[in-house]
């Protein structure tokens, strides 16, 4: 989840910059048409932003889901080799 934090992190400094970018163009603007065009173009950029931290979390949550799969699977395949080699699991020894 430490990626996620850095993600969100990430946005938030980029929302930060953006909106201290658009306080900046107004007050040093004076031709509202450029003004607008200036600020569609950030805000096109805070969109697509939006969109690859979407899709980061949602890679992110597909990732940690195959690995918990292939954890689980491991640990099956190595109680399984343990039990062909007449070797007892090691929770039992633990318990034992």
């Amino acid at each position: 989840m430490a990626s996620v934090d850095s993600s969100l992190q990430r946005f938030d400094a980029a929302l930060a910059r953006l909106e201290a970018a658009v306080e900046t163009l107004f007050a040093q603007s004076g031709h509202p048409v450029l003004l607008k065009k200036q600020l569609d173009v950030m805000m096109a950029d805070r969109a697509q932003l939006a969109e690859q931290l979407d899709q980061s979390l949602a890679r992110e949550r597909e990732l940690q889901s195959l690995a918990d799969e292939a954890s689980a699977a491991l640990g099956t395949a190595i109680d399984e080799v343990r039990a062909a080699l007449g070797r007892p699991d090691q929770k039992e020894e633990k318990d034992g």
